[in-house]
């Protein structure tokens, strides 16, 4: 078939798929919806139709980008009403099945949204709702919309039209198109697109590459997988294009092993394009051939650069290398080669459907078209978000987001991950292009965009993104490998109260180190979150150096200190400051450094729960060095188990688990930290068990402390009727 045959025959399967000549279920089921229980939801329709001999169609969809309502749930009726139900569970199948499929009635407080061109009274549309209505969706124009695995549905809705377009043009006239868009790389640099692929296909080769670096790796971004698995031939369309472009023959597509819905939704895509002419030789009767394969990464952080994810298609240990020579003139094997990543091939294929001047229309002067976000951390609103460029910081968190979480203060945002900046409230009304971000002293980035409120630590937020880019680097060059340690060593200092104010400017002349010495981006991007937050948030930093307090009473080193000065419990210093060989002896000490105010005030009016699970927070979770998973998860295992008999959800045998738990970490443990970290837990399960049994079957607190509960927030009893 042509592609015009192709393409009536993708409408009618389209049209058909839309007529509802009977009841349709669309679920969400990319990696979010599966998270929070899709495939189950889906069973549970499957069963409920069945026992009802209902006959309706259920389809899988992607992720609408809302990711906070999932599992989505869309119900269209032969009435021509569709109905978007959010936070669909197991239980709520049977009425949505009977009050909706069955009697026609909408059941209201399920539903978010309705779709379609038929308004529902009471609810709004789709398009309406407030995190959608100020988005431009290129990137994600199909995405919880059409059936990822049906490309029918992709090309009714446009796709491969792009591509038909390409291949009545010239290799240089398409690398103008894009050239002349204004798109610039989505994965971090924002270099021009088209240029880049000029580059590459002035470079003589018998031989070229074109690869989609599918390797996200930032922690909280989630824009090429959620892409890759609800709309996969949007992706694949602008790698051929690319690959026409630059006059490659090959391409790979190099994503990592933890994503695999989205390579299972690539190989069926791939042979897809095969069967209908897309792939192979001749591609839709031209003199193009291109062969795609997919390349899985073992997910090294590292491997996201350009020269390292070409050493690990080699077969090579994922190392970045000197530049020059740049990959355009000798990249994979020696060749020419182009790297995109998904987001930018995704706006390739619209745009040569569309044109440049379409999507240049949308952005800012130097940036243009739209961006998409991962929306993460305090925000009511998670998800996967597109705007265009040039929108504000605080349009996204409070029209788009929704705000934070339980209507506390905004304090900061985070972009670009990991060689990223923090960007405080008070630069709320800051656009976002590249331009603006990096003025700020952060970048683009690949989207990654993490939301704090005032319970989050800057020096924190530093610490956590260098342990990342430490624990990440591949070690090659010294700046990097051994500057990123050095560091984290004095940001660890300062959230435990061991810095010093020379700490601040060693952090500061380190991190120019570090920035001007490493080989490739992960270093040269590493001391980016602790200048930004040193620039902003300084303050935060002379706080925790010295007045030895966290404001945010995230720092547990500084909380626990400052809540317990006079070290009424072994929970503090004294366990950490015992060597192997005094462990014994604190053993045989231990009942005398439990005060006996401390238990007369429990038999009166403490709490042995309480004060169990504060003596966890401290030692273990504060001190453990994190070797030895006996006491690393026997800690976690044992913090939850007490929160859960505080809160009212304890059960009996949670008490033996305990005793279980304290043994093994007695015995276990490598060193003394660990070994008596447990100690205090099981003196209160000894000697007070009355008040844990309490809180079990009474589901109650006796003194009342435990009403609600904070893990870093406890409060000792002995400290309980003193001010700051």
């Amino acid at each position: 078939m042509n592609f015009e045959e192709i393409q009536q025959k993708a409408k009618k399967e389209w049209e058909d798929f839309n007529r509802l000549e009977k009841p349709r279920i669309l679920i969400g089921e990319a990696t979010c919806g599966r998270a929070a229980g899709a495939k189950s939801v889906w069973e549970q329709f499957e069963e409920e139709l069945e026992k009802r001999k209902i006959d309706a169609d259920i389809f899988g969809v992607g992720c609408l980008g809302m990711c906070y309502s999932e599992p989505n749930v869309e119900i269209g009726l032969p009435d021509n009403r569709r109905v978007l139900y959010h936070n669909v569970t197991t239980d709520m199948v049977p009425e949505l099945v009977n009050n909706f499929i069955v009697n026609g009635n909408l059941h209201t407080d399920y539903a978010l949204c309705s779709f379609g061109k038929l308004a529902i009274d009471s609810l709004p549309k789709f398009l309406e709702l407030p995190m959608i209505e100020p988005q431009v969706r290129v990137v994600l124009r199909n995405v919880g919309i059409i059936d990822p695995t049906n490309v029918y549905h992709y090309i009714a809705r446009g796709g491969y039209t792009g591509l038909v377009k390409t291949l009545g043009m010239s290799p240089e006239e398409v690398c103008e198109v894009v050239k002349m868009s204004g798109l610039r790389g989505r994965g971090g640099a924002g270099f021009s697109t088209g240029v880049k692929w000029g580059f590459a296909l002035n470079s003589q080769s018998d031989l070229k590459y074109m690869i989609c670096n599918a390797d996200e790796g930032d922690p909280g971004a989630f824009m090429d997988r959620a892409v890759l698995e609800s709309d996969p031939h949007a992706v694949l369309e602008g790698l051929a294009i690319g690959a026409y472009a630059i006059g490659a023959n090959k391409a790979i597509v190099y994503v990592r092993a933890e994503y695999p819905l989205a390579i299972e939704r690539l190989r069926s895509a791939i042979n897809q394009m095969k069967d209908h002419g897309f792939l192979g030789n001749n591609i839709m009767d031209s003199d193009f051939n291109l062969e795609i394969r997919i390349k899985m990464g073992a997910g090294a952080f590292v491997c996201g650069e350009e020269t390292a994810l070409m050493a690990s298609i080699e077969g090579k240990r994922g190392m970045p290398r000197p530049r020059p020579p740049f990959p355009s003139d000798s990249g994979l094997n020696g060749k020419p080669t182009n790297i995109n990543n998904v987001e930018t091939l995704a706006n390739v294929s619209e745009i040569m459907r569309m044109g440049a001047d379409w999507f240049a229309g949308y952005g800012t002067e130097k940036s243009k078209g739209t961006k998409t976000f991962a929306l993460a951390g305090k925000i009511e609103r998670t998800g996967l978000i597109e705007v265009p460029m040039g929108i504000t910081i605080n349009e996204i968190i409070f029209n788009i987001g929704g705000g934070i979480l339980d209507q506390k203060k905004f304090k900061a945002i985070q972009t670009g991950g990991p060689s990223g900046g923090s960007i405080p409230a008070e630069m709320s009304d800051l656009k976002v292009d590249y331009e603006e971000l990096a003025k700020a002293g952060s970048i683009m980035g690949s989207g990654g965009m993490i939301v704090m409120d005032e319970e989050s630590c800057m020096v924190d937020v530093a610490k956590y993104f260098l342990e990342f880019t430490h624990n990440e680097s591949c070690g090659k060059c010294v700046p990097c490998r051994m500057g990123s340690q050095h560091l984290l060593r004095l940001l660890t200092h300062i959230t435990e109260g061991k810095g010093d104010m020379s700490y601040i400017g060693k952090l500061e002349k380190l991190a120019k180190t570090v920035q001007t010495g490493s080989l490739c981006g992960l270093g040269q991007g590493s001391p980016n979150p602790a200048l930004s937050t040193l620039r902003y948030f300084r303050g935060e930093y002379e706080a925790h150096i010295r007045e030895k307090q966290c404001a945010a009473g995230v720092c547990r080193a500084l909380v626990a200190s400052h809540a317990l000065e006079d070290k009424c419990l072994p929970c503090l210093e004294s366990v950490a400051d015992y060597d192997a060989g005094g462990y014994e002896a604190l053993k045989s000490i231990l009942p005398e450094l439990v005060p006996k105010r401390l238990v007369d005030r429990l038999q009166v009016s403490g709490c042995a729960v309480d004060l169990a699970r504060f003596s966890m927070i401290v030692p273990v979770q504060n001190r453990s060095c994190t070797k030895c998973s006996s006491c690393r998860l026997g800690a976690a295992q044992m913090q939850n188990i007490l929160d859960d008999i505080a809160t009212g959800n304890g059960k009996p045998e949670m008490l033996d688990l305990l005793f279980g738990l304290v043994d093994t970490m007695s015995i276990a443990s490598e060193c003394p930290v660990g070994k008596t970290g447990s100690d205090i837990v099981l003196f209160m399960l000894e000697r007070f068990r009355d008040q844990f049994e309490a809180h079990i079957y009474g589901t109650a607190c006796p003194s009342g402390i435990c009403n609600e509960v904070l893990a870093y927030n406890t409060i000792c009893p002995l400290r309980a009727g003193e001010k700051d």
